[in-house]
C-alpha cells in the first residue's frame, strides 16, 4: 500500500473517531421515565373527616397502607410535594403530584392547589401547594407550615458534567394575571405577576466545616420557565452552562447565586441551609446535583391555583 492510500485510511479512521466522540449520549435518570410509582394510603384524623387519601412517590411499584413516614425506595433519587403532615396531633395530607397515563406508560402531573385544615378552636390553616418533583428526600411527618425548605433534603451526590438535560413536557397556565400567597398564617393575599412553571438544575461543589455548616459553589446552571400553554413537547433539550455565567448571553437574573435557601443533611444527620457562596471555575467537578420541576415559581406558598406542568422521560445528555 502506497503512502497516499495509508494517509487516506488514517484520515478516515481519525474522522470516524471524531464523529463517534461528538455523538451525544443519552443517560436516563433512575425512575425518570415516570412509569413506576409507590401508592401510599394515608388515613387522615377523624376530627377532619377521617378520609383515606392517596399519596404518590416515584419508586418501585408498590402500595403502602398506613401513616408511616416515607423514605426513598429502590434506589429512587426522587421526592415530591406529596406529604403527610401531623400538625397539633392532626394527620393531614397534601397531594399535588399525580401519575397520569401516557401512551404505554405514565407521566407526572404537577398541580398548584389550595389545601386547608379547619378544626374549630384547634387549627385553621390554608396553604397554597405547588406541585414539585425533585432530586432528594422529604423529612416526614411535616409538623408545621413554617419554613418548608428546612424539611427537604435537596439534591443528590453527583460528580459528572453533562452537556444538557432532556425531557418531555406539557404546560397549562392558570388564566389569572396574578398569584396567590397562602402560608397558613394570616389572610390569603395577592402577589403581583403572572405565575410560571419551571425547571431548575444546579450542579454544586459542596463542603462542610467543622461545625456542620454546608457551603457550595455553583459549577453548572440550567434554569428555564414556562409562561404559555403547550401541547406535549418531546425530547426538549436545555444546555447546562458552566462556571461564572453572569456575562453569558443566556444569563438571567433568576440564575443568580442563592436565589432561594435550600437545605441538605450534614454529616451529623442535621438538615442545615446550603450556603451558596459564589461561582466555581468552569473546569471544577461538582459533588451534588439539584434538579427540580415545579408547577409554580416564586417560592413556598406562592402561585396560581390551576397551573399544571406535566413531565416525562428525564435524562442527561453527554
Amino acid at each position: 500500500m502506497d503512502l497516499t492510500k495509508k494517509s487516506l485510511l488514517i484520515c478516515a479512521f481519525i474522522g470516524s473517531c471524531i464523529s463517534l466522540s461528538s455523538a451525544q449520549k443519552n443517560v436516563p435518570i433512575a425512575y425518570g421515565n415516570m412509569d413506576q410509582w409507590v401508592t401510599r394510603h394515608i388515613h387522615e384524623s377523624g376530627i377532619i373527616g377521617g378520609n383515606t387519601k392517596l399519596l404518590y412517590e416515584l419508586g418501585p411499584t408498590a402500595t403502602i397502607d398506613g401513616n408511616t413516614p416515607y423514605h426513598n425506595r429502590g434506589g429512587s433519587p426522587w421526592a415530591n410535594s406529596n406529604v403527610m403532615a401531623k400538625v397539633a396531633g392532626i394527620v393531614k395530607t397534601n397531594t399535588s403530584v399525580f401519575p397520569e397515563k401516557r401512551g404505554n406508560g405514565y407521566c407526572a402531573r404537577l398541580e398548584t392547589r389550595m389545601e386547608s385544615v379547619k378544626v374549630m378552636g384547634i387549627v385553621d390553616i390554608t396553604v397554597l401547594a405547588a406541585g414539585s418533583v425533585f432530586l432528594g428526600s422529604v423529612l416526614e411527618p411535616i409538623k408545621s407550615p413554617k419554613n418548608p425548605q428546612s424539611l427537604l433534603n435537596s439534591g443528590v451526590a453527583f460528580t459528572q458534567k453533562p452537556k444538557a438535560i432532556e425531557f418531555d413536557y406539557k404546560v397549562k397556565m392558570a388564566p389569572e394575571k396574578y398569584r396567590v400567597k397562602a402560608t397558613g398564617f394570616g389572610r390569603t393575599s395577592k402577589v403581583d405577576g403572572m405565575d410560571m412553571s419551571g425547571v431548575i438544575l444546579l450542579l454544586q461543589k459542596r463542603w462542610e466545616d467543622k461545625d456542620g455548616n454546608i457551603y457550595a459553589k455553583r459549577v453548572g446552571t440550567m434554569v428555564t420557565y414556562y409562561t404559555k400553554d403547550t401541547d406535549w413537547i418531546n425530547n426538549a433539550q436545555y444546555e447546562i452552562l458552566y462556571g461564572d455565567i453572569t456575562k453569558h448571553p443566556q444569563y438571567k437574573d433568576y440564575m443568580r447565586i442563592q436565589v432561594e435557601e435550600r437545605y441538605a443533611l450534614n454529616s451529623k444527620g442535621k438538615n442545615v441551609p446550603i450556603k451558596e457562596v459564589g461561582w466555581a471555575e468552569a473546569d471544577e467537578i461538582p459533588t451534588h446535583m439539584v434538579l427540580q420541576f415545579t408547577s409554580s415559581h416564586g417560592g413556598a406558598y406562592i402561585g396560581a391555583p390551576g397551573n399544571i406542568l406535566w413531565i416525562d422521560n428525564v435524562s442527561l445528555i453527554y
